[in-house]
């Protein structure tokens, strides 16, 4: 039977209208669906269209077989729903209903292939700094049509096509989202809580809100990066690959985590016996910690229990957040010496350089990705709960808002690579090149600093800790230790620089403090035994009893490096000084009338309120059944001890959580070191100090936490620590002191920049 050429138009235009889903062509296409652009889509579920632009239109679903992908279906229902989870401002990993992502890999000769995994890979499991996972794709908005996207590949940079990958920005598929359901949901971690902050203050105007000044969230990025430290605080992938099983690192029954080995076990201090036998096998001989990760978290984390694990997850700090938490002070920091000895014992492998300021490096990088991370999941640049600020002015109108402001900082060793014995390729820092690195990190949003932290600098003797600070600042400088006793009398005290001398052979007090090292241990990290071994007989002499203190302070280039921090309005952080350096700082900061802040320790009588400066306090961990209120006995004491010395009424915390310092222990059960019986455990629910949010008892994956017998294992139970100390009977006022140490920051930040401006005249 003949047929007319009008009804074989008429039957092509109906097959390709079915096809393409009532898209026929670029010309006469239904308009996109609604969306919220290239950022709005985030944790979205939706279906893929791709057009190429002249003929062909078909959805993403899955392929032949279950590893692969293709552009096959003919129509939204017979795609594939992808949850769009952002892994950076617009970046996506697309996410299937039955787990797996959308991949693109290429084959040796050039063949891309559309790939369906169920795990993704990080650089750390690859070991290569510069990997790029392949399941990361870029939303963008189309060049031949501005009303829908395109898909760049992160890893290659090239553009998705129908059929594989391309250079060309003209040849990529415009891709349509179709809004959907049905997706899976993204691996996370819950928070645990009801309700949503909302923004106010004080009565009086001030902020509301405590303040944490003194955290290393990106301890991750510290000792080089390969994991030396376990878990990060984000990541681009998901907790799967934040917060993964550490055997990979360290190694199985975690006998590879040398340093959680000591700190777990001894703290700071050091067993020499033990660790001998480590040098041969790089391993401790002996189960060491349970590693599996997310969703099981059989150990970890546990600030006081498990050091070297990740305890600031962003999804914890938001939960600390919702508590009342509105400030947060940032340290980068790492231990070159510790990176290095992990390494040449064979123990880790690292991703870049063990150098302190590269660690500073990436974890500035760091806070900067976790901030896009989360305006990611929010919805877009600046809608995410956390900002990172970089004036007094800005902290004040984040934290009005109703918002975390995070302060930029670095508390490490060899401060801007000052080295009081430079090692082969640095020189030795001057006034110009110390000038310079204040201005570069400056810029990088840095403002607040510690001089000097473990070990001697340029600028200090180190802080005067004990034990296996003291073999590794003779290993990082080549000097002896130069601890003396007798002198110390009538110098501030300090947490670190004090008591005995652990390794009393090394011990060898010099009076020139920057005299040329009587060692090069240059070596060590080639062969760390051979290096040592001459040195065993003094590093095995016992310890010196009795109180010494580091026998040099400050030098000229220490006292310049506080003159410009104070003219570019910079905070400094005085706790790792040691005692004749604090000494000597105190008499600069109080000529130049500029506040600082000692987030360890004392407050020396008073004196860092005395120049306008801020101490930190803690809650008590064991309640006096005879006395309610016990456990908030040193705030109350540090709040009326900042305003006898004219301070403002309230006082920080400072948990040093991912410092190697432990953590708030729990007060029940046996792990508990209460040596009364403890009443009034925390029940659920409860709300937060200011009742905007209801808090049930956390989860870890598929593990129930019981902050009663398990403590602040991470910092999304301060509401726990809180609540602790209400239910031992502290009242709202006692604890508002607390929720004012945001407003006592800032203010402090105010008037340090104030000063600045004064003496840059």
């Amino acid at each position: 039977m003949s047929r007319s050429p009008l009804l074989i138009l008429v039957a092509i235009a109906s097959f390709t209208t079915a096809a393409c889903d009532d898209d026929a062509s670029q010309l006469g296409r239904n308009p996109p669906p609604t969306n919220s652009g290239i950022y709005g889509v985030a944790n979205g579920c939706y279906t893929i269209e791709a057009f190429d632009g002249a003929t062909t239109l078909r959805f993403l679903r899955r392929g032949t077989n279950d590893d692969v992908y293709s552009f096959s279906a003919l129509n939204s229902a017979g795609g594939a729903r992808f949850h769009l989870r952002a892994s950076d401002l617009g970046t996506y990993l697309l996410y299937d209903r039955d787990r797996r992502y959308f991949s693109a890999t290429s084959a040796d000769d050039g063949t891309i292939t559309f790939a369906r995994p169920a795990t993704l890979e990080s650089r750390i499991d690859r070991a290569d700094d510069n990997f790029k996972s392949p399941a990361e794709w870029r939303l963008q908005v189309s060049a031949r049509d501005a009303t829908r996207f395109q898909l760049q590949h992160y890893a290659t940079d090239r553009y998705l096509t129908l059929s594989g990958l391309s250079d060309r920005e003209q040849e990529a598929a415009i891709i349509t989202l179709h809004p959907a359901e049905g997706c899976a949901a993204f691996p996370e971690l819950g928070i645990d809580a009801v309700g949503a902050v909302k923004p106010h203050s004080w009565p009086d105007g001030d902020l509301y809100g405590i303040a944490e000044i003194h955290s290393h969230m990106m301890s991750d990025s510290g000792f080089g990066g390969g994991g030396l430290f376990h878990g990060a605080p984000f990541h681009r992938l998901g907790v799967e690959r934040a917060l993964p099983d550490c055997t990979r690192t360290h190694g199985k029954d975690g006998r590879r985590d040398l340093l959680g080995y000591f700190y777990d076990a001894t703290g700071s201090e050091f067993d020499l016996d033990a660790l001998l036998p480590l040098v041969v096998k790089g391993e401790v001989p002996v189960f060491n910690h349970v590693t599996d990760g997310y969703p099981k978290f059989t150990e970890w984390p546990s600030s006081w229990r498990r050091a070297t694990h990740q305890t600031m997850y962003y999804r914890w700090l938001e939960r600390a957040y919702l508590g009342g938490l509105r400030l947060l002070v940032q340290l980068a920091t790492g231990n070159s010496v510790l990176c290095e000895l992990t390494v040449a014992l064979r123990a880790q492998k690292t991703l870049y350089s063990c150098n302190d300021m590269v660690s500073v490096d990436r974890a500035i990088a760091s806070a900067r990705a976790l901030e896009r991370y989360i305006d990611a999941q929010a919805g877009g640049p600046g809608k995410g709960w956390l900002r990172v600020v970089e004036t007094p002015a800005e902290a004040r109108q984040v934290i009005e808002s109703g918002k975390l402001a995070m302060v930029l900082g670095i508390e490490i060793s060899n401060l801007f690579d000052c080295f009081l014995t430079p090692p082969k390729g640095f020189e030795r820092c001057t006034v110009e090149s110390v000038r310079k690195k204040l201005d570069h990190y400056r810029a990088l949003g840095v403002r607040v600093v510690f001089p000097v932290h473990k070990f001697d600098n340029a600028f200090s003797a180190g802080d005067g800790h004990r034990g296996i600070i003291e073999l590794g600042n003779f290993i990082n400088t080549g000097h002896y230790s130069s601890f003396t006793s007798g002198d110390c009398d009538g110098l501030p005290t300090t947490a670190f620089d004090k008591g005995d001398v652990s390794f009393g052979g090394l011990n060898k007090p010099r009076d020139v403090f920057d005299a040329p090292p009587p060692h090069d241990f240059s070596h060590f990290v080639d062969n760390p035994l051979a290096t040592l071994t001459p040195f065993l007989a003094d590093i095995q002499k016992p310890a010196l009893k009795g109180d010494y203190c580091q026998k040099h302070g400050l030098t000229t280039l220490g006292a310049t490096l506080l003159q410009e921090l104070m003219t570019r309005g910079m905070l400094i952080d005085v706790a790792h000084l040691p005692r004749r350096a604090l000494a000597e700082a105190y008499a600069i900061l109080e000529n130049n009338g500029y506040p600082a802040t000692k987030t360890h320790g004392s407050s020396n009588g008073g004196r860092i309120y005395r120049i306008g400066g801020l101490a930190s306090t803690s809650l008590g961990r064991c309640g006096d059944p005879d006395k309610p209120g016990t456990m908030a006995g040193r705030l109350t004491a540090d709040v009326a001890e900042a305003v006898a010395n004219g301070a403002y009424p309230s006082e920080a915390l400072s948990f040093d959580l991912n410092g190697l310092a432990g953590g708030p222990r729990p007060r029940f059960g046996p792990d508990a070191r209460c040596s009364k019986t403890q009443k009034n455990p925390v029940t659920y629910p409860f709300k937060s100090y200011d009742g905007q949010v209801t808090f049930e008892q956390p989860t870890l994956g598929e593990r129930k936490v019981d902050f009663n017998e398990q403590g602040m294992i991470h910092i999304g139970l301060l509401p726990e620590l809180i609540e602790d100390v209400r239910r031992d009977g502290a009242s709202d006022k006692v604890l508002e002191p607390l929720f004012r140490s945001a407003e006592a920051y800032v203010r402090m930040w105010e008037r340090a920049e104030a000063r600045a401006k004064q003496l840059s005249r």
